[in-house]
């Protein structure tokens, strides 16, 4: 006979239920014919299939390196692959290694950057800890952020990322509050934000390292550095780091992956941080895993050893820059005609945050959400996902939810599931104005 008695479930499971990112991938399932303009997943035309059947076949050339790639590795990573992501990190930077302050002893290789953010929340954050994000920011973050029990408090932002005052100013209040002991990060994804396409100012990359260092009164305040879409720039070069600018490492900890700008399928990411902080990491991780998959690892190398992998970045910009234009040119021809409506023009990344009037709302429950699945047809993510709201403060002491934002992606589709996806968006959004 079963047994009836209710399962005593952890207190991290409890925090981690019903995540938004299983519901959108449920309603695309459900929905047979809908659009995606939500989901943020590569361009399935441009994967490297070629290069990475050439890394796999010079691998299993020799017997040796093949038994090599098919062997536990180790927990860090292979060294061989984290001295070239130490040279590849010099490359974007232009800096040496040792002006960066860093070596490959630095470098953890990691499950795609996720698994490094999930691992630093881990060693670093205690419940009721506080981590500050960005308003709006990354919202499978916030999940894990709300899976260890912290507090997440939101800093507002503008055109140029978050704002360095108002960050200053929360600290700030979080000390009069007596809570400055809970502060333990700050997270930030520097470079074409999901989900806002808005990339953090370089004179603000200066001076949130000052501001992190400042209010470092108890113990050290950490900023994450989220890069996931730093390579997938289409205007411009490659910005520095703000761990560029942090000449001991002490303070920024930069995480990478190679699921936007390679292959997701191969799940490489890599993180940069202080000795003391690898170490920790090290540890939890050789509970976890014993080291991220080692055939990954081997093929990613020889893309990188060949120079493989950097034509194959160049070809990605252009394929997505000619997305980014088809969907910013559908936005002007389907949106441009209605009151309030406006959008961010990123200039990489893999999405286009779109503001609707303050009137309408385009969370799951929604009118606009609800008519754009089943009569139209197309799915976007609710902007309200990407914003958090801590209860134990005022409603005054911090950035409000908005609950008037798209975010949408042109990484899946072609130009033209683009141009239809934006069309019938645009059907639903009109009937509400």
């Amino acid at each position: 006979m079963a047994d009836s008695k209710n399962i005593q479930f952890s207190r991290k499971r409890t925090w981690s239920h019903d995540l938004p990112i299983s519901y959108l991938m449920q309603q695309g399932v459900e929905n047979p014919g809908v659009l995606s303009l939500a989901a943020g997943l590569v361009d399935q035309n441009s994967l490297p299939v070629s290069i990475t059947q050439s890394a796999f076949q010079s691998l299993f050339s020799d017997p040796g390196s093949a038994k090599e790639a098919l062997q536990y590795g180790t927990t860090a990573g292979s060294l061989s692959l984290r001295k070239l992501l130490l040279a590849h990190l010099t490359n974007l930077e232009q800096k040496s290694a040792e002006e960066l302050g860093m070596t490959a002893d630095n470098i953890i290789v990691t499950t795609g950057s996720q698994q490094y953010l999930s691992l630093l929340g881990e060693v670093l954050l205690d419940p009721g800890d506080i981590c500050l994000v960005a308003a709006p920011t990354y919202f499978v973050f916030l999940g894990v952020l709300q899976g260890l029990g912290a507090r997440i408090i939101s800093v507002e932002t503008n055109e140029s990322g978050m704002r360095m005052d108002s960050l200053d100013a929360t600290l700030e209040m979080l000390e009069s509050q007596g809570q400055l002991n809970r502060v333990k990060m700050i997270y930030l994804v520097s470079d074409f934000e999901n989900p806002s396409g808005i990339s953090l100012s370089v004179d603000r990359r200066m001076q949130v390292i000052d501001i992190a260092q400042k209010w470092s009164k108890q113990h050290r305040i950490h900023i994450l550095e989220d890069l996931a879409y730093r390579e997938l720039c289409y205007d411009g070069p490659v910005l520095p780091s703000i761990r560029s600018f942090d000449h001991t490492g002490e303070t920024v900890i930069l995480t990478q992956t190679f699921s936007k700008s390679f292959a997701p399928g191969l799940r490489v990411g890599f993180g940069v941080a202080s000795n003391q902080v690898c170490a920790a990491i090290s540890d939890k991780k050789g509970n976890d895993d014993f080291g991220s998959t080692n055939m990954s690892q081997h093929i990613l190398a020889n893309a990188l050893r060949e120079n493989l992998y950097y034509d194959h970045v160049e070809y990605l910009r252009s394929i997505y820059r000619e997305k980014r234009d088809c969907m910013l040119e559908a936005a002007e021809m389907y949106f441009s005609k209605m009151k309030d409506v406006n959008w961010v023009h990123p200039g990489g990344g893999l999405y286009v945050w779109m503001t609707l009037p303050d009137s309408i709302e385009t969370g799951f429950q929604s009118s606009l959400f609800q008519k754009a699945i089943h009569e139209d047809k197309v799915m976007y993510v609710p902007g309200e996902l990407c914003y958090a709201y801590d209860h134990g403060l005022g409603c005054d002491e911090q950035p409000a939810i908005q609950k008037n934002h798209m975010r949408l992606t042109f990484g899946v589709q072609n130009t033209q599931g683009i141009k239809e996806g934006m069309k019938r968006l645009a059907n639903a959004v009109k009937s509400f104005i």
